[in-house]
C-alpha cells in the first residue's frame, strides 16, 4: 500500500502506528453538497431542527438500512473502506452491512485527519477500547485523540421482504 508523497508521520508514532491506521482504510474523504433542510419537529410548537451537512450525508448512506444491536468490536479488513463524515461519524465497511461510529466527541471528527490506531482486539478486530489518535497528513502533527462508543451496524433491508 503506498501513501501520498506529501504524507509525513511524526517519528514518535513509528511505522507500526502508520500501518495500523492505514489498515483501517484511513483515507480522508470529502463531504458532499448540502441537501435542503429537513425538519425534525412534528408539532407546530416544536422548533424545526436543521440537519448539518454531515447528518444529511449520513442519512443518505443509511437510506434503506435498519440499525442492529450495538457492538464493542467489529471485524475490519483492509479492503472494507472507511468514510469520514465531518463532525458526525466514521462509517466502516461496504455492502449489506456498514458500521457507524459516532465517537464520544463527534464534533471533533475531521475528514482531513488520518486515524492511527493501536489495536487490542487482534489483527482483524477494531474495538472501542483501541487507542486511536488523529494526525494531520500534510504536516505530520498529532491533532487529537478519539474516544469510541459502540459500533452500530446498519443492514440493508431486502425490498422483497415485506
Amino acid at each position: 500500500m503506498s501513501r501520498p508523497s506529501n504524507f509525513r508521520l511524526p517519528r514518535m508514532l513509528g511505522a507500526a502506528a502508520l500501518f495500523a491506521g492505514l489498515a483501517l482504510g484511513a483515507v480522508p474523504t470529502w463531504a458532499q453538497d448540502e441537501a435542503p433542510p429537513i425538519e425534525s419537529g412534528t408539532h407546530s410548537d416544536e422548533p424545526a431542527h436543521e440537519m448539518t451537512k454531515g447528518e444529511k450525508k449520513l442519512a443518505r448512506l443509511l437510506e434503506g438500512r435498519v440499525a442492529g444491536e450495538p457492538q464493542t468490536c467489529i471485524r475490519v479488513m483492509p479492503t472494507a473502506g472507511m468514510t469520514t463524515i465531518d463532525k458526525t461519524a466514521y462509517v466502516y465497511g461496504r455492502g449489506n452491512t456498514i458500521y457507524v461510529q459516532r465517537t464520544q466527541n463527534p464534533e471533533q471528527i475531521d475528514r482531513r485527519d488520518v486515524l492511527v490506531t493501536q489495536r487490542f482486539g487482534g489483527g482483524t478486530q477494531f474495538c472501542k477500547v483501541d487507542v486511536t489518535t488523529t494526525v494531520d497528513p500534510l504536516n505530520g502533527f498529532l491533532t487529537g485523540a478519539v474516544l469510541f462508543d459502540d459500533f452500530i451496524p446498519y443492514t440493508r433491508v431486502d425490498k422483497d421482504a415485506g
